[in-house]
């Protein structure tokens, strides 16, 4: 018989050896996402798009589902139901569940979710989690669907929307709100001005009553005063032209710049 080997602990990270240690999918998906992403705010179509990157329509769409820039009525109808089965059931359930309930192939439900591997949040996740660019396409349904059903509801969803952004009041100085929560988790209904090192409360009963001052969507109003004497009009007339529910003087669009142009 041969001399005893001695025994050496395998080191750790240790086994078999990857055949193409350089592939990386989570990288590579977002190299692909990446590229849609910018093809794709250049208004270029899937069809277009796709052909560019080398990939077929349905992939492309499903690229732009995962990187949160996407929209459509089936893609958020299909979101919708599949979130909603999710907190109930597993992953495979939940797309058997909503192909069920919208009368639909599992693969067309799996072809407008996400990439289980891309950094993917549900639309009620916290923004710190999201991208700018899904935070900008959460600003835009919020106010897309207060547009076309304008109640107190879906308007409280554009001001949760825009905390955090910078906004300019008449004079060209800049603040930005937060919407704090109780301790249920629930925000309140009051918005925390920051201006330097101090902040001020605003009231959403405040910001409603300038709302139902605004006699057309997107007229010039010519000063914060012209919205009401209301506390804190200054930071609401500042919102509103952001928001694009009112238009300001020439003058003024000089130190408040202009919502499309300005840094987010």
């Amino acid at each position: 018989m041969g001399e005893k080997r001695a025994y050496n602990p395998r080191k750790p990270g240790g086994g078999r050896k990857k055949l193409k240690p350089e592939y990386d999918a989570g990288k590579n998906l977002k190299e692909q996402m990446d590229a849609a992403v910018a093809l794709y705010n250049s208004e270029m179509s899937l069809q277009a798009i796709g052909e560019e990157l080398g990939l077929n329509p349905i992939k492309v769409r499903k690229l732009l589902i995962t990187a949160d820039v996407y929209e459509s009525e089936v893609a958020e109808k299909v979101r919708d139901t599949f979130e909603e089965y999710r907190e109930t059931q597993n992953y495979k359930e939940a797309i058997l569940s909503t192909a069920n309930a919208l009368q639909l192939s599992k693969a067309s439900v799996t072809s407008y979710l996400p990439y289980k591997k891309g950094v993917y949040f549900p639309s009620t996740a916290e923004k710190e989690k999201i991208s700018v660019g899904a935070e900008r396409q959460r600003r835009y349904r919020a106010m897309k669907r207060w547009r076309s059903d304008p109640t107190e509801e879906n308007f409280w969803g554009v001001v949760v929307g825009y905390a955090g952004v910078k906004f300019k009041t008449y004079s060209g100085l800049s603040f930005s709100y937060e919407v704090r929560k109780g301790r249920n988790g629930e925000y309140t209904k009051e918005l925390w001005i920051d201006r330097w090192e101090k902040s001020k409360s605003l009231a959403w009963s405040s910001v409603l009553l300038a709302l139902k001052n605004i006699k057309k969507v997107g007229e010039v109003v010519d000063r914060p005063k012209a919205l009401g004497d209301i506390r804190g009009v200054t930071y609401i007339y500042g919102m509103f032209y952001r928001f694009g529910l009112i238009d300001v003087p020439d003058d003024a669009k000089e130190k408040m710049g202009h919502p499309k142009n300005r840094k987010k």
